[in-house]
């Protein structure tokens, strides 16, 4: 059983940044691929970016292509998401997920398929 910890969200005004990091128990990290999605309030889960086991390859939607980046750092079990230019439709809890069958940065928008998932941090960016 992995253990995903999220952590790095807070309140911050539009135009700002946050680093939100994502720590895992499992030291075969290298061996998951790893997903970043967020849930607003009244909304499903919507897919952010993913990248891959090796973090050589990333993927990220088209709402935050461009604002938001991926990485990761084996050796220290973890995933970052480097959140800039927030805006207040940012708003959400952000969830970090492990995917231990695909290797790839891009399986689509889909939420199926992460074998583990965080609890969740909130992001909040006010206008």
């Amino acid at each position: 059983q992995v253990q995903l910890v999220e952590s790095g969200g807070g309140l911050v005004q539009a135009g700002g940044s946050l680093r939100l990091s994502c720590v895992a128990s499992e030291r075969t990290f290298s061996t998951y691929a790893m997903g970043w999605f967020r849930q607003a309030p009244g909304k499903d889960r919507e897919f952010v970016g993913r990248i891959s086991r090796s973090g050589n390859s990333t993927y990220c939607t088209d709402s935050v292509k461009g604002r938001f980046t991926i990485s990761r750092d084996n050796a220290q079990n973890t995933v970052y998401l480097q959140m800039n230019s927030l805006k207040p439709e940012d708003t959400a809890v952000y969830y970090c997920a492990a995917d231990r069958l695909r290797s790839m940065a891009y399986v689509g928008p889909t939420s199926s398929g992460y074998d583990y998932w965080g609890q969740g941090t909130q992001v909040t960016v006010s206008s």
